[in-house]
């Protein structure tokens, strides 16, 4: 008789059970919105688009407009890198209580903290700076730190909780502090890992700089903001080439490098 065991389900009843939910989620979504399909391919709609997406050509590039955009590049290009920068300390800071090395209060405490950062997005973050901060990259930057370093905070203590304790322990009981064996032992570790979460907050960051600029706080969302209120599509087109441009760029080189080092 054959006493081979039975093949496993292809899916569990818990499993099912959550699809169907997720499926019934969806479809009471579809049918609790007011979806007006028919209105959004009408031949009306499909005019107007036209006719609102011909007014942003050609876009303007004429020298002067050209030089406020690079400036402007460049700003929006410093808000995401030095509220990564920052981030990144932050976030490994709170990576060593947050991982429980200081103890079960410590990393309860700290997570909380870092839930409470990451909660709020980079655009609320922003409009609460503006008003202690004041109108410009400053309040930007601030906010992309801010929300920035409860989510690298929080990938960083996972990625040092699920460390092996191995190494680090040999170098303890051979007499190593405790600041020494995580130097020596459980940072070589991570290091890949938590520069490669670091690059990719960093590719987030590009494109939250350039948002952030609509509420004020500079870069090339502001100057966004400025000509489409004033109906001046030829400058808006060029803006937003100007961004997609620089995001294109920062995801290559962000891939390169993850790439190397990795």
């Amino acid at each position: 008789m054959n006493n081979y065991p039975a093949p496993p389900a292809f899916i569990s009843r818990s499993n099912l059970a959550l699809l169907l939910g997720l499926c019934a989620l969806v479809c009471a979504s579809f049918y609790s919105l007011n979806l007006n399909w028919r209105e959004l391919f009408s031949v009306d709609a499909l005019r107007s688009s036209r006719a609102f997406l011909q007014g942003f050509a050609p876009p303007d590039v004429s020298t002067p407009f050209v030089l406020k955009i690079a400036n402007a590049t460049l700003e929006t290009l410093a808000m995401s890198a030095l509220g990564t920068l920052i981030a990144c300390v932050l976030g490994l800071a709170c990576a060593l209580p947050g991982s429980g090395r200081l103890g079960v209060a410590a990393r309860a405490a700290t997570r909380l903290w870092l839930n409470a950062l990451r909660a709020i997005p980079e655009l609320a973050w922003a409009v609460i700076l503006l008003i202690a901060a004041g109108l410009g990259p400053f309040a930007g930057t601030l906010a992309l730190a801010i929300h920035t370093t409860g989510v690298l905070g929080r990938l960083f203590s996972d990625t040092l909780e699920n460390v092996p304790a191995a190494n680090e322990a040999t170098l303890r009981i051979n007499g190593a502090s405790p600041l020494a064996a995580f130097c020596y032992a459980a940072l070589p570790q991570i290091l890949p890992q938590l520069l490669s979460y670091t690059l990719y907050r960093w590719e987030n960051n590009i494109r939250a700089a350039a948002i952030l600029g609509v509420v004020g706080a500079g870069g090339l969302g502001q100057m966004l903001k400025y000509h489409l209120a004033l109906f001046q599509m030829q400058q808006a087109a060029s803006v937003i080439l100007a961004m997609l441009l620089l995001i294109a760029l920062v995801d290559a080189s962000s891939f390169y490098l993850r790439r190397r080092y990795n």
